[in-house]
């Protein structure tokens, strides 16, 4: 492992969305204290911190991703003293804490916004992105909300539009203005001082907007739409050119990375959605002066075929320089990699090589809960829907509440997650691969994860080393991870059929403790389905 000061650098954070990861007052929805009593099951998968989904106060219209106040705790989570009892656990376990900053938009009931919209002269008034109807009373221009229509809603009281990048109830924060800036900064401060060891940053392309509020062209037919939303959203017929990844933006990055320098040892990763993903995670982590680290959707996404993934990393070693990402399969927005890769493959046998690769990839790594246990995405009735996303869209887009499902613990009542009904449901189809019914199975998916981890940590190459791709064919991916004296040679089989390849290198030997089996004979390679290799080079 890395020393305290540069840990998250090639460190693999655990993502926890606090609300569905264990209730410990029966009420149905997770809280702090769930998470307090779960940790020491969190460091046994050999990860090296935690990140903390919002638990802010909030009218919870987006789940927390709505605040009021930056600096407490919503009661539906606990207090302020259970997540410094939260964080004291972590830190006497080796675990770091980050915790979620939503600052690019707060909630409507934040007082902020509630003194903006009084009038266009008050303390705040500049606060938040305002602007005036067009002559015919429409919108200031063609933005549009990730959340469906028009990223503009009319104040009567201000008689003026303001800009709204997801729901009404989410004005966004005008970071044109200095003091708006400096609030956020100060309010993360607030954390950095309590002990927290770094920050996910929402939208942190999302910050600044266009002054001059241009129109963003539309997306020319027959080009790709890459940012992380359903291709059924008309927000992807856009190119977001205005309304999101202003050039403005990187100097903000700057001031909040010297923030960072005043407390040693913390990070921050960065959520980028992008129509360039890689370029912006270039950018904004380039340097040494900026984000420590993002990630962006290019492994969030359908496409998972081993060439796919090659085309990914070799942009990004192209565009990085000195650029660090952090790499996700899964998260609280997105269908989960069980089922979104693997949904026609062994439902056991490929998670585990697919979070093999993940682990091996050059960069830092977030593990969303469950994606150790190979949850696949859960199926909730429209009746039980909680998302506004999936409410909108519904039904070529069922919204993220699949993947939020509360985490099995047991194969018992409830999951073990909660004494009574939870927010949303328990799949049940979790309940045979709960946490307990893997714990004492040394081949479940639990148990080749935490192997795996240990086996990443004992090869310092797998940990921050080198990344050059390999050629090893087609439906093989391959590339050799290099630091100091050592080579390793990862090759990942992630289809159901036996596959073959000649060996792009000389190898000294077969390295042992991850858990895959492979045959080598001479400069021939035999992987079968699923499986993975990792050899020593000269």
């Amino acid at each position: 492992m890395q020393d305290n000061l540069t840990w998250w650098r090639g460190g693999v954070i655990y993502q926890i969305y606090p609300r569905s990861f264990l209730d410990s007052r029966g009420d149905g929805i997770g809280d702090l204290r769930g998470i307090t009593e779960k940790l020491d099951y969190v460091a046994s998968l050999n990860v090296d911190g935690v990140w903390l989904s919002p638990f802010f106060t909030s009218p919870m219209l987006d789940f927390g991703y709505d605040v009021s106040d930056y600096r407490d705790v919503d009661p539906m989570f606990g207090t302020l003293e259970d997540f410094k009892v939260l964080l004291a656990k972590a830190h006497s376990l080796g675990l770091k804490v980050m915790i979620d900053q939503v600052i690019s938009h707060t909630s409507e009931q934040h007082p902020w916004f509630k003194e903006s919209r009084q009038d266009r002269t008050n303390a705040k008034a500049d606060w938040f992105v305002w602007a005036d109807p067009k002559p015919d009373g429409t919108p200031p221009n063609n933005w549009l909300s990730i959340f469906g229509g028009p990223a503009w809603t009319f104040d009567s009281r201000r008689q003026q539009y303001y800009l709204h990048n997801f729901l009404t109830s989410q004005p966004d924060v005008n970071f044109h203005n200095p003091d708006a800036r400096q609030a956020q900064l100060d309010n993360m401060r607030f954390w950095l001082d309590l002990g927290v060891d770094g920050f996910r940053l929402d939208t942190v392309n999302f910050y600044f907007h266009d002054a001059e509020l241009r129109d963003n062209p539309p997306v020319p037919k027959g080009e790709s739409k890459t940012l992380g939303a359903p291709e059924t959203n008309p927000y992807t017929w856009q190119r977001h050119v205005y309304d999101i990844s202003r050039p403005e933006n990187v100097a903000f990055l700057k001031d909040l990375r010297a923030l960072m320098d005043e407390y040693p040892g913390t990070t921050t990763v960065g959520e980028i959605g992008d129509d360039n993903p890689l370029e912006r995670m270039a950018e904004y982590t380039a340097g040494g002066d900026k984000l420590h680290m993002a990630y962006t959707f290019d492994l969030l996404n359908k496409p998972r075929s081993a060439s796919y993934i090659r085309q990914v990393i070799e942009r990004f070693q192209r565009l990085a320089g000195d650029a660090w990402p952090c790499w996700a399969t899964s998260n609280h927005d997105v269908e989960r990699s069980a089922s979104r890769w693997g949904a026609e493959e062994d439902p056991i046998a490929y998670p585990k090589v697919m979070l093999a690769m993940l682990f091996s990839l050059r960069g830092s790594v977030c593990l969303y809960q469950g994606e150790e246990l190979g949850l696949p995405e859960a199926d909730v009735p429209f009746e039980r829907i909680q998302d506004p996303y999936g409410k909108v869209l519904w039904p070529e887009f069922k919204g993220r509440d699949g993947c939020r499902t509360p985490m099995p613990w047991t194969d018992g009542t409830q999951a073990g997650f909660s004494s009574i009904e939870p927010w949303l449901p328990v799949e049940t189809r979790h309940l045979d691969v709960a946490v307990s019914r893997q714990q004492e199975n040394p081949d479940s998916t639990l148990n080749s994860v935490r192997r795996m981890l240990a086996f990443r940590y004992a090869h310092p190459a797998l940990f921050d080393g080198e990344l050059n791709v390999v050629d090893v064919g087609e439906e093989l991916l391959g590339f050799i991870r290099e630091k100091g004296d050592e080579k390793v040679l990862c090759v990942f089989n992630l289809t159901g059929n036996e596959q073959q390849t000649a060996l792009p290198a000389n190898v000294t030997s077969d390295l042992e403790g991850h858990g895959f089996n492979a045959a080598r004979k001479d400069n021939v390679l035999t992987l079968p389905a699923y499986q993975a290799a990792f050899m020593h080079i000269g």
